[in-house]
């Protein structure tokens, strides 16, 4: 077992592109000086630049290496195990504009000549050196075939595009490795015939321009080169395969047209099958999608058996970052892939069947062989067919081994046997004649008596059988061990221990199910509904300490908050009699704690408890005490002489544009509040209306408002045209 072979080739700076953005590098691994080929990839993250990626493979080369040293150090190597009978693979991975293409056929110049051209020529040099070493007795002829893999479609490139059809050619399985249907085969017996035929048909390959690349393939391409040596009576045959593979494309950056997007859509899905059955290879999966593509099905990877060499192309620009990443990735799977290196099997030339013997027990019988002509087989059918005026005859004669029911001949029987039959074959002087060997007949199976058995014959058998198998069912039957009888007494202790246990589990869960609504009506301030769910729990849980506890604060807490309430209230109507004594407006809220005030008058315990000021049993009793209600409207008392409210606009300290709008306000003049924001006429109208008496005020007296709360009071104010008003006076 041995691993595909896979080679990094850096390809050179093209002159539209700059030397500050090549961020592909060779080199060797740390520590190691001695090698002198790199065999480190390095290129940096695309998100964090600082941070280095080395991918390690079997060579690098960089931008400097030549044609010619590639092939000398990566492909020169295989050719000695072509000769010995394996098979080789080489194929060019990598995105559009790589240079795979120029890695694989090179250009016209010596110099710049591809794997392909140099493979061949040294082939053909080692065909001549071993028929030469040979003295004539090994010959070694190549058949060159070249075809490509277009929109998943298998093309012939030996032959001309008028002689394609629709479809292409199909792929069938031989022998484990897969054959392409009606491909063209043709032999070359020089490099120069092998250049003229490779020429024509990189003639026929689909090649188009893009954006990336001016001669961007449009196809996979396959060239095979089968080389037989023929020594004495063995042949040795061995293929190697060189396969230039299209590049996978990004649309947005070729600004391909209609058809070329259709091509590109078939090669990134052949190359996305390609990567599925390498990721499926290196996780060791049962299930390999080689049908999912042809170009999967053709290249086999892990199934070849023979030498496998990628070489992986690759651009040292930042313009192909994620690009070079996705194909670093891939090789670095594949490199893990085994492959079976085996050897092809010399097969023996021209091996005649064995001639069996003439005479004795061992003469086989010839095989049947139809006549000469169907010209000469139909005129005989119609010969026979007319004469017996039966179905037609056959068109030779078959031998049964059936017996020949005996009967009595009659004479027309006989006469027609005697004749010359037209379809016996004249025997040829040469040949030998011997008597055929009698056939050993089977007995007659239809000829053998039988007894007769009558009904009750039958009947007596059935019954035999039938007792015969139950008493061997009654043998073979060994008998249950008897289950040990349990008292009355023990059984009612079961019973009463399964209830108290079930009962238990049932109890427990119930106060766990209390104790839980208990938390959450505590996490949101509601403290009525928690003390309700904590004494509901309390008959589940009798003796928890922590439990007693928590119901004590529960009730500590609630009488407090009760207390507080009704001690609001005290004060409330002690400022407002003050209030009318003295003639001042205080605020409802000044005996109230700091903390209250901020509050808007609200008590300090609980922030969400709207319910009335005395609380009973009852109330904690009742199964709605813990229920949703919706928060009612607070009652709404109207400026008047001792009618002080706390509102949402809290006790603001009093500014200059307060004390401003206050002033405009209580002028009770009609122009300047209508040039307040919000207020029309209509508005005006009826805040000077509240202010002369006419809202609730004692005897008619004129109101003056001394604070924002008490203006939101007034009829056809509220608090957001008290805002609108007070930021409206910036313009003023």
């Amino acid at each position: 077992m041995g691993g595909i072979r896979v080679v990094a080739r850096i390809r050179p700076r093209q002159s539209s592109e700059f030397e500050r953005d090549c961020i592909v590098s060779a080199g060797s691994p740390d520590g190691d000086s001695t090698s002198p080929q790199p065999s480190m990839v390095r290129i940096p993250s695309f998100k964090n630049e600082h941070e280095i990626y080395s991918f390690q493979f079997s060579s690098v080369y960089d931008q400097a290496s030549t044609q010619q040293t590639i092939f000398d150090n990566e492909i020169s190597p295989t050719i000695k195990h072509l000769f010995n009978g394996f098979d080789v693979t080489i194929f060019a991975y990598g995105v559009t504009g790589t240079g795979k293409t120029h890695t694989m056929r090179g250009g016209k110049s010596l110099a710049e000549r591809g794997i392909i051209p140099r493979l061949l020529s040294s082939t053909y040099r080692r065909c001549r050196k071993i028929e030469k070493d040979s003295g004539g007795e090994t010959s070694v002829g190549i058949a060159l075939s070249y075809y490509e893999i277009y929109n998943d479609k298998v093309f012939d490139l030996l032959e001309a595009p008028e002689k394609r059809t629709s479809t292409g050619l199909q792929l069938r399985d031989n022998g484990g490795k897969t054959v392409v249907v009606g491909l063209t085969e043709r032999p070359c017996e020089s490099l120069k015939e092998f250049e003229k035929l490779y020429d024509q048909a990189n003639v026929n390959r689909s090649t188009s321009a893009t954006k990336l690349n001016a001669h961007s393939s449009r196809s996979h391409a396959i060239l095979c080169f089968k080389v037989t040596m023929t020594t004495g009576d063995q042949v040795r045959v061995s293929t190697a395969s060189a396969i230039d593979l299209a590049g996978s494309e990004d649309n947005r950056r070729t600004d391909n047209g209609k058809e070329r997007m259709v091509e590109s859509a078939s090669i990134n899905k052949s190359l996305f099958v390609l990567a599925k059955c390498v990721e499926a290879i290196s996780q060791n999966q049962t299930r390999i999608p080689y049908r999912e593509s042809k170009m999967t099905r053709i290249l086999s990877l892990g199934q070849n058996n023979g030498l496998t060499v990628m070489i992986l192309n690759l651009a040292p620009c930042r313009s192909y970052h994620l690009d070079t990443i996705s194909s670093l990735n891939f090789a670095n799977r594949t490199k893990k892939i085994e492959v079976r290196e085996i050897e092809n099997e010399p097969m023996a030339k021209g091996c005649s069947r064995p001639v069996p013997a003439l005479t004795g027990s061992s003469v086989q019988r010839q095989p049947l062989r139809p006549l000469t002509t169907a010209v000469h087989n139909t005129a005989v059918g119609t010969h026979l067919a007319s004469q017996k005026g039966d179905k037609p005859a056959k068109s030779f004669s078959v031998y049964s081994d059936k017996p020949r029911t005996s009967g009595v001949q009659t004479n027309a029987t006989r006469e027609t046997s005697k004749r010359s039959s037209p379809l016996k074959r004249p025997s040829d002087a040469g040949t030998l004649s011997f008597s055929r060997p009698a056939k050993r007949r089977s007995p007659d199976r239809t000829q053998r008596p039988s007894a007769a058995m009558s009904k009750a014959a039958i009947e007596d058998m059935i019954e035999k059988k039938v007792t015969d198998l139950l008493a061997a069912r009654a043998l073979d039957h060994t008998p249950a061990a008897p289950v040990p009888e349990i008292s009355e007494e023990v059984s009612r202790r079961l019973k009463l221990l399964e209830q108290k246990i079930d009962g238990q589990d049932d109890s427990r869960e119930q106060g766990l199910t209390f104790l839980l609504m208990a938390k959450q009506h505590s996490v949101r301030g509601e403290d009525k509904s928690a003390l309700r769910m904590f004494l509901l729990a309390k008959e589940y849980f009798p003796d928890n300490a922590k439990l007693e506890m928590k119901i004590t604060k529960l009730q500590t807490k609630l009488k407090e908050k009760q207390l507080a309430v009704e001690r609001n209230i005290d004060v409330n109507i002690s400022s407002g009699n003050r209030g009318l004594a003295g003639g001042k407006v205080e605020k409802a809220t000044a005996s109230l704690p700091k903390e209250e005030s901020r509050r808007g008058g609200r008590g300090v315990f609980d922030d969400d408890y709207r319910g009335p000021t005395n609380i009973s049993e009852a109330d904690c009793d009742s199964d709605d005490s813990f229920r949703y209600r919706p928060k009612g409207k607070r009652a709404m008392k109207k400026p008047g002489g001792s009618n002080i409210m706390h509102d949402e606009l809290g006790d603001e300290p009093e500014t200059p544009r307060t004390k401003q709008l206050l002033d405009i306000v209580n002028s009770q003049d009609i122009k300047r509040l209508r040039l307040l924001r919000g207020v029309g006429a209509k508005k005006a109208e009826a805040i000077i209306e509240a202010l002369c008496g006419g809202d609730g005020g004692e005897g008619g007296c004129p109101v003056v408002v001394h604070s924002l709360a008490q203006l939101g009071h007034l009829r056809g104010v509220g608090a957001k045209t008290v805002e609108n008003m007070r930021a409206g006076l910036e313009g003023l």
